[in-house]
């Protein structure tokens, strides 16, 4: 049996149970859970290899990539500082962001970004990779753009450029980067391990991922019709979904310390599993007596804005202002939950109705056309506990 270690409060040992047979049956390398009630931390698990090449052990301060889970934290900033009534949604991106207005998007309200409605999930010209990762060349590319459909009338997924549009609003009206704003007004006041945009000095606290191999493609007459479109997609590199993730050339490497330091606010975030949950669990109560979003903003934040056929994916999603919003057949379900999932397996998110934050970090890094089970059976194990806790 794996050696794992942490905490559990009791009642929560379902969560330690599913965490073990995540490495004893699922093939897990290396990887961390925590899950707070109520704005106290009741697990906190971590265990296996952050670096298979060295044979170093994962460790409570292991650090990970997070990919698309980054995703809420942006969405987070923007919400304080509407909070703050120094951001309205409402109002025109171009009027914090002048240069926004060419190619006809002057009318496109900072709410669009957010529900990935704006029709900017690529670029016709990729910007070299080495100019993205100083931010303002591939801002200025997006201000330039032309959207891909009449923005408002469809949402799809803005994989990569979600985070440079948003951070670039939130570095327009706050006048500091992204990054900065998430160190100074979120990760400084709750302590925790989470950036982007990392500094050197915590370079060698970050796990080395590992792309585990993916099952092999199904036949298109073994795909249900319903998902049939999203398989074209992913195998057409004139689609959108494809287009997406080609906006810098050569592509994103988010492996590299180099991407690592950037700040690409839709991927490149880097946090403990109980710094993700700690976030989470500051947006929906106290948290040793502090709260990032009130009551009010955070009903507003996620309400339901965009749902149906994705643009880009393909697939049925469920937006919020810049929160994903679990679909019914998805292990996180609840009618109140909210959150992002990232590339490979890492889940963040919180549901008011319960208490519940949740995070899950790990660098086996899968792909699969069904949830990933990992993940699946750690949210499970979750509810398991919750039924047996008081209100």
């Amino acid at each position: 049996m794996s050696v794992v270690s942490g905490t559990v409060a009791a009642g929560y040992e379902p969560v330690r149970e599913a965490f073990l047979a995540n490495f004893d049956t699922r093939a897990e390398i290396g990887a961390a859970v925590s899950v707070y009630r109520h704005g106290r931390e009741v697990v906190r698990l971590w265990g296996g290899i952050a670096d298979p090449t060295t044979g170093r052990a994962w460790r409570e301060d292991t650090l990970q990539v997070v990919y698309s889970t980054t995703k809420s934290v942006p969405a987070a900033c923007a919400h304080l500082l509407a909070q703050r009534g120094q951001l309205d949604l409402d109002a025109p991106v171009a009027g914090y962001w002048p240069e926004f207005a060419a190619a006809g998007k002057g009318s496109i309200p900072v709410r669009w970004l957010l529900t990935h409605q704006a029709g900017l999930p690529v670029l016709d010209r990729p910007v070299p990779l080495a100019e993205a990762l100083t931010w303002e060349p591939v801002v200025a590319a997006l201000a330039a753009q032309a959207p891909a459909w009449q923005p408002g009338t469809a949402h799809g997924y803005h994989g990569l450029t979600y985070g440079w549009l948003v951070g670039e609003v939130v570095r327009r009206v706050s006048g500091r980067s992204l990054g900065t704003y998430v160190a100074d007004e979120i990760a400084k006041p709750l302590g925790l391990d989470l950036w982007v945009g990392l500094p050197a000095a915590e370079a060698h606290r970050v796990a080395r991922t590992v792309e585990q191999p993916a099952a092999p493609p199904p036949t298109a007459e073994a795909v249900p019709e319903a998902l049939r479109a999203a398989l074209a997609a992913y195998t057409d590199p004139t689609s959108l979904v494809v287009r997406s993730t080609m906006v810098t050339d050569p592509p994103l490497d988010l492996a590299d310390p180099r991407t690592w330091a950037a700040e690409i606010p839709a991927v490149n975030g880097i946090c403990t599993a109980s710094s993700l949950a700690r976030f989470y669990a500051s947006l929906i109560g106290d948290v040793d007596g502090i709260r990032t979003l009130d009551a009010t903003t955070l009903a507003a934040a996620t309400r339901e804005q965009a749902s149906g056929i994705d643009r880009v994916l393909m697939t049925p999603t469920r937006l919020a202002l810049g929160f994903g919003l679990p679909l019914p057949d998805q292990p996180w379900w609840s009618p109140t939950a909210f959150g992002f999932a990232g590339y490979g397996g890492s889940l963040g998110y919180a549901d008011p109705a319960s208490g519940i934050a949740f995070g899950y970090v790990m660098n086996g890094l899968r792909v699969t056309a069904d949830p990933d089970p990992r993940t699946t059976s750690l949210v499970e194990a979750v509810r398991t506990a919750l039924a047996r806790q008081p209100a």
